[in-house]
């Protein structure tokens, strides 16, 4: 059982809607630019409450750090879905990491986890 969680790290995140909610993005945009990819941006913005789902991406760059122990800068990190996953690449990193991620939102709060190994 232990080899299972050998050169694994394991991050999560709980992160307040309402945080997003009010700052909204469009009186907001450098907020949302420091911190979310053009991409990123995008994918929140087609749905009609994107606030859950900046919410959850937030969620998901902290537990990320967390996962790798150390501190990059959130639009280093970037997130995005495969088959409705969440995926994750971090720009320009020297050590290379592989990804398993969840995000979950339910009406106040997004959740997210992030379990790393290096390659």
């Amino acid at each position: 059982m232990k080899e299972l969680f050998e050169d694994k790290q394991i991050g999560i995140d709980i992160v307040d809607v309402e945080r997003f909610r009010r700052k909204t993005i469009g009186e907001n945009k450098s907020f949302y630019k420091k911190i979310f990819t053009d991409l990123e941006i995008r994918y929140c913005q087609k749905f009609s409450d994107p606030y859950p789902h900046f919410a959850g991406k937030f969620a998901l760059k902290e537990a990320v750090q967390k996962s790798i122990q150390e501190n990059i800068v959130f639009k280093k990190i970037e997130t995005y879905h495969t088959n409705s996953k969440p995926e994750i690449k971090i720009e320009n990193q020297e050590r290379k990491y592989v990804f398993i991620a969840s995000i979950s939102h339910e009406k106040k709060y997004a959740i997210a986890i992030a379990i790393s190994k290096k390659n």
